[in-house]
């Protein structure tokens, strides 16, 4: 465990985090799609409505109002469904409740004064956001003196919130019921990493393939494959699959993903179509309006910039029609490349849907930059001959573990200064 993560606390993340707005259940479709929009890791938590106001809301009855994490794969796949296609209108208007995937494990309610690396192993057991109070009495401690908290400051949502489980300065939980609180997703937390790369030396510099930071393990699908199989394999995280090509040996050459990432500002109701008519090949290079191998259907959408590029079903301007085209997911294909459908020909698969790739040689600090410039959740991974021959994949999980599992800048609780 690496020293900044032993003496730094959670609450040294939260400053300048805006207070949160909890996103409920009951709002729309239409709704969601604005709010990921402004989110990170492109999905927003969803919440139940409190019952009674009035009545004091401790840790476990926050935890029970959790229900999920909906993010735009989610939402694209919902309006992928042959009825919501049928009636566009009527699917924007669908409570996000019929869509999110309960899972309210994604989400855990911390003390400010938590030790970071307690936090870290939340987030490496499948923690998304960590909760945390922001009118708590909290003088910031940090750093030496972090380690005092000896990780007692982890608010355990499945129990009752007792006040065994916070530091003995920090104020009772029945203090905390008119709360302001922030969220804190991974990226947050990476972003602190990048920050103080200096103190993780010399692992920065290490390739993530000694690391063992490259998971094998994918989702995926075939060139031609209908790209609504994406959908269907339900990945979760990181929510992606990667649209790959079969070698003769049995290998992946990656051509494309599927992504939340890719989908977070897209049009959501061409994408929609998109994936319910097109092979994985045409979804990620692009389709042009005459390119189709078949009639491509007038949207209806709203518009708030006239062009719809990057989110074309929010607005309250008057409603156009327009002629669909991939263009309007956000890719765009070579006039160069061959036909439409052809898998042959790597041009036809660059532009701005190329996969965020790196080499098993990458260093971890090359690699953890990436992510957070292009603000994804995963980086592919191909063999260092190779341009595009795929090995695996780095998520967020992959980096923590990396950064807290080597030994090489461990400093123990009793070496502590």
């Amino acid at each position: 465990m690496a020293s900044v993560f032993l003496y730094h606390v959670v609450g040294d993340l939260t400053i300048g985090k805006p207070d949160l707005i909890e996103f409920q259940e009951a709002e729309t479709i239409e709704s969601a799609v604005r709010a990921i929009g402004e989110c990170t890791e492109g999905g927003i938590p969803v919440w139940r409505k409190r019952s009674q106001k009035s009545v004091v809301e401790n840790a476990e009855m926050r935890q029970q109002r959790f229900v999920g994490i909906i993010n735009s794969l989610d939402i694209v796949a919902f309006l992928a469904r042959e009825d919501c296609l049928d009636d566009q209108e009527k699917a924007l208007k669908t409570p996000v409740a019929e869509v999110v995937v309960p899972n309210n494990s994604l989400l855990k309610e911390v003390d400010p004064a938590t030790r970071l690396i307690d936090a870290l192993d939340l987030m490496k057991q499948g923690v998304m956001r960590l909760l945390v109070p922001k009118s708590v009495v909290w003088k910031g401690m940090s750093k030496r003196f972090s380690f005092l908290y000896s990780g007692k400051g982890i608010k355990n949502l499945e129990a009752s919130g007792s006040s065994g489980s916070l530091p003995s300065n920090s104020p009772s939980t029945s203090s905390y019921h008119e709360n302001r609180f922030c969220c804190l997703s991974r990226e947050d937390v990476l972003r602190f990493i990048i920050g103080r790369l200096g103190t993780l030396a010399p692992l920065p510099l290490s390739s993530i393939s000694a690391l063992g930071a490259i998971n094998p393990n994918y989702y995926h699908i075939d060139t031609s494959s209908p790209a609504l199989e994406a959908a269907q394999k339900h990945p979760q995280d990181p929510s992606v699959v990667a649209v790959v090509e079969c070698t003769s040996e049995g290998q992946h050459k990656i051509v494309g993903e599927i992504s939340a990432s890719r989908l977070w500002k897209c049009d959501y109701v061409a994408a929609a179509w998109s994936l319910a008519n097109l092979t994985a090949g045409q979804f990620v290079m692009g389709v042009e309006d005459n390119g189709s191998p078949r009639a491509l259907p007038d949207f209806l959408f709203n518009s708030q910039n006239g062009d719809n590029e990057g989110g074309g079903v929010v607005g309250n301007s008057p409603v156009r029609l327009r002629k669909f085209s991939s263009r309007s997911i956000g890719f765009f294909s070579n006039p160069t490349s061959p036909a439409v459908g052809a898998a042959t020909g790597r041009n036809m698969y660059r532009g701005r849907s190329t996969p965020l790739m790196c080499k098993v040689t990458s260093s971890l600090a090359a690699v953890l930059a990436q992510m957070l410039s292009h603000r994804v959740t995963h980086v592919w991974v191909t063999e260092a001959g190779s341009e595009d021959l795929l090995v695996g994949a780095v998520g967020y999980i992959d980096i923590l573990d990396a950064v807290t599992k080597h030994p090489t800048t461990v400093v123990s609780v009793a070496e502590a200064p």
